[in-house]
């Protein structure tokens, strides 16, 4: 069986307010991004670099830049569903060092796909002012989508450069970005055309 993603749009450049804008960078942990991870998504490993140019920049620019961190504890039902991965503490939930939290940066431990539900990040998002979420990171129809969608629900200005989100299958990418653009309402930009104000 065969199965046609609709066709969407991803803009060459796009220009974002710095003052209104967050840089998330969803899950980059070793468990997914490091060859002998529980949950290894060799796609991920090769999106650091590109996550990293993005965060670099974000912080020139004066944007924040957050994180959320898949988090589990002894007896999590989704265990059952994925076997055992993040576990808090463990060398597996660490983020990859390559993009390590500067001083200061929020990390958004979270339970579930989404990094809206039980967390602070809306409220910190509010009351920070910043309306436009940049979502970076893996995995794409899982937590970058669950995340985009929870976002979108809250009208947020919801962005992703195409090239800093990986998924296990192209599929499975193509199919997230499509509906980020279609029903989340989201923007997508190529990593390299996304701009922060005055960075140029």
């Amino acid at each position: 069986m065969k199965v046609e993603v609709p066709e969407y749009d991803v803009a060459e450049r796009l220009d974002i307010d710095p003052r209104r804008s967050v840089l998330l960078i969803t899950d980059m942990q070793n468990d997914f991004a490091r060859e002998g991870g529980a949950l290894y998504n060799p796609a991920a490993a090769a999106s650091i670099p590109v996550i990293g140019e993005l965060a670099d920049r974000a912080r020139q620019a004066g944007v924040p830049v957050w994180y959320s961190c898949d988090t589990h504890y002894e007896g999590d039902p989704e265990w059952e569903v994925w076997g055992r991965h993040v576990e808090r503490g463990s060398p597996g939930w660490k983020i990859v060092e390559e993009l390590t939290p500067e001083p200061g940066e929020r990390v958004f431990e979270k339970n579930r796909y989404d990094a809206f539900y039980g967390t602070g990040l809306d409220h910190a998002l509010r009351i920070n002012h910043r309306d436009c979420l940049v979502i970076t990171g893996t995995v794409a129809n899982i937590c970058v989508h669950y995340t985009a969608a929870s976002a979108g629900h809250r009208f947020y200005d919801v962005v992703v450069p195409v090239e800093s989100v990986s998924a296990l299958t192209d599929f499975d990418l193509h199919a997230t970005f499509r509906q980020v653009s279609w029903l989340f309402g989201g923007r997508l930009v190529h990593a390299d055309g996304l701009r922060f104000g005055a960075d140029r």
